[in-house]
């Protein structure tokens, strides 16, 4: 940025850019990048070419030059991210990681995006969390808590069962929310087991 001097009328109160802000294509046009994998899947690794480069992301105030009109103002420096998916398709990122990270740890952490969207999204569909009707701030806080508890608690039990199933020998199934919810449904109708009043063993099992 300049503190350029007015060429008429009154000096100029606000840094003005040197020169105008560029799209992200092209700052990473030239750039080739290379193959990341960032976790295995149901059918395989999953894997996709990344490039990043340390730019001033153009997200500041805005400010007139010259005849091109307005132009954001610099702002924080952050990594630009371009991910190459196997079918020619583009992303673009924006990180605030220190420019100390690896392309490693910025792939992994873009892609964990997709875990916290299936949470939302099984949170919604199968635990009602935009079912809220109340019109407090706190009792918000209350619902989305709860919500977030049961989804905890239910992918846990799913985990234990593919554990289970892996020990054994067996591949480890892969249930959806609404199986594991069931399947504590019908647990918690199951009657509870009878139990000895002298020492609380149960009489249902051998000894």
């Amino acid at each position: 940025m300049v503190f350029r001097i007015a060429g008429r009328g009154r000096p100029r109160q606000r840094h003005v850019p040197d020169q105008p802000s560029v799209a992200a294509e092209t700052v990473l046009a030239d750039l080739v990048g290379r193959v990341v994998t960032w976790r295995r899947g149901t059918k395989g690794r999953l894997s996709a070419r990344f490039c990043a480069v340390r730019v001033r992301a153009a997200d500041g105030p805005t400010q007139r030059i010259g005849t091109m009109g307005n132009q954001h103002l610099p702002g924080e420096e952050v990594w630009l991210v371009r991910e190459e998916r196997t079918s020619g398709e583009r992303k673009y990122y924006l990180s605030n990681l220190p420019a100390e990270a690896a392309l490693e740890q910025l792939a992994g952490l873009i892609k964990a995006r997709w875990i916290c969207e299936q949470a939302h999204q099984q949170m919604k569909e199968e635990l009602g969390l935009d079912h809220f009707e109340g019109r407090s701030r706190t009792g918000l806080h209350r619902h989305a808590l709860m919500t977030m508890m049961a989804y905890a608690f239910l992918q846990s039990r799913r985990l234990d069962a593919a554990g289970r199933k892996k020990r054994t020998g067996c591949p480890p199934p892969h249930p959806t929310m609404p199986a594991v919810r069931q399947a504590i449904l019908d647990h918690l109708k199951q009657p509870p087991p009878r139990r000895c009043p002298h020492c609380n063993a149960a009489l249902d099992q051998p000894p």
